[in-house]
C-alpha cells in the first residue's frame, strides 16, 4: 500500500493519477472529503481504501504493516488565512503525528513543504539546511511550513547524536514552489494564476495582473518560479523509488519567469492576441507579496534527479489545451 494524504486535493490527485499510471492500485487516500467541489479529482482514479484525515492515525496503526511508503501532502494552504491555530493543528502538529508514526512503523514519508518559507527571499532561495531556521516566512502558512522544516532538522539532529532515532529510515521535505496544473478547480482563490487567467479570458477577452508597487520592478516583471504539477509528481515518484539522501529539497523548474510571461503564453495556448491589464495588488496581501522567487535545484540534481522540466510554454500549452480548454482532470 501506498498512502497519499491531502488525495482529494491538487498535488495529491495528481500523484493518485501518477502511481496509476505507474501501475500502482493498492493506493490509499486520505482527506477530509467534505469539499465536494473537490470529488471529481478522484474520479477515474483506482484506489484500495479511503480515509478520513481524522481516522488516519487509528488507521494505520490497525494496518502498518501493508504499508509501503506515505506521501504527507495534505495541508491548509490558504495564504491569506491568519489564525495560527488553524495552521498549528493542521500544518505542524498533524505532520508530527504522521511524522513519528513513520518512526514507529519504519515508514519512508514524502512531506509537503513550500516556498512560502522563504519570505521575501531576503535569504535567498537555497535550500540549505544550515539557513532554514533564519527563514521569515511572510504569513502563518509559510511560517507553520518553516516550523515543521525546522522540527523536523531538530529529530535529525538528535539522531546523529545517538540520543534516540527520531527521523523515518529515509523521509524527504518538498519546498514546492508556485505549482500549476489540472485538478486545482475547486482551489477558489488560491488557485493559479493561470487558472484565474484563463477564466477570464474566455470570459472577458482580457486578464489582469497585478501592478507592482516596488520601484524597482515595472508592472507584469514580477518573477515567480512557476513549476508544472506534472514535474512536482514525477519527483515525488522518483523519491519513492530511490529512499536515499534524506533531507529539504527545493522543487520548482529552477527558473524565474515574469507574470507577463505566463500571460502571453496563456493567450498563445488559446490562439488570440495578449490583451493585458493592471491592477493594483490587494492591500490585504499587498505586504506579504513576493516579487521575486526561483528554486535552486542543485540539490535534487545532486542525488541523481535527472528528468527534464517543463518549460513555462510546453507546461502552459499543455494545461490551457488538454485539460482547461476541454474541463479534463489529470
Amino acid at each position: 500500500m501506498i498512502v497519499v494524504t491531502g488525495a482529494a486535493g491538487f498535488i495529491g490527485s495528481c500523484l493518485v493519477r501518477k502511481l496509476n499510471d505507474e501501475r500502482f492500485f493498492d493506493v490509499v487516500v486520505v482527506d477530509d472529503f467534505s469539499n465536494k467541489d473537490k470529488a471529481p479529482n478522484l474520479e477515474g482514479k483506482r484506489f484500495s481504501a479511503k480515509v478520513h484525515r481524522d481516522e488516519f492515525a487509528t488507521w494505520l496503526k490497525q494496518n502498518h504493516r501493508f504499508v509501503q511508503f506515505i506521501f504527507h501532502i495534505g495541508a491548509r494552504t490558504d495564504t491569506t488565512e491568519m489564525n495560527k491555530a488553524i495552521f498549528d493543528k493542521l500544518n505542524l502538529n498533524y505532520t508530527k503525528e504522521v511524522w513519528n508514526l513513520c518512526i514507529e512503523y519504519g515508514l519512508p514519508l514524502v512531506y509537503a513543504s513550500s516556498a512560502a518559507t522563504y519570505g521575501d527571499g531576503e535569504f535567498g532561495y537555497d535550500d540549505n539546511e544550515a539557513d532554514i531556521p533564519k527563514l521569515k516566512p511572510l504569513n502563518p502558512y509559510g511560517d507553520s511550513k518553516n516550523e515543521f522544516d525546522k522540527w523536523a532538522l531538530e529529530q535529525v539532529k538528535s539522531e546523529k547524536l545517538k540520543v534516540k532515532s527520531n527521523a523515518p529510515y529515509f523521509w524527504a521535505g518538498l519546498k514546492f514552489f508556485n505549482v500549476y496544473g489540472p485538478n486545482e478547480y475547486h482551489k477558489g482563490r488560491m488557485a493559479s494564476v493561470i487558472f484565474h487567467a484563463y477564466n477570464q479570458i474566455q470570459k472577458n477577452g482580457e486578464m489582469k495582473l497585478f501592478r507592482s508597487h516596488r520601484p524597482d520592478y515595472n508592472d507584469g516583471e514580477q518573477k515567480r518560479d512557476f513549476v508544472y504539477v506534472k514535474d512536482v509528481v514525477a519527483v515525488c515518484y522518483y523519491l519513492m523509488q530511490n529512499r536515499h539522501d534524506s533531507g529539504i529539497y527545493n522543487l520548482g523548474s529552477g527558473k524565474a519567469r515574469t507574470f507577463l510571461d505566463l500571460a502571453k503564453n496563456i493567450f498563445y495556448a488559446l490562439d488570440k492576441e495578449p490583451n493585458i491589464q493592471f491592477i493594483d495588488t490587494p492591500i490585504d496581501i499587498r505586504d506579504k507579496y513576493q516579487y521575486f522567487t526561483e528554486a535552486n535545484m542543485d540539490k535534487l540534481i545532486s542525488i541523481g534527479y535527472d528528468i527534464p522540466f517543463h518549460g513555462l510554454e510546453q507546461g502552459v500549452t499543455d494545461y490551457v489545451k488538454n485539460y482547461l480548454v476541454p474541463n479534463k482532470y489529470y
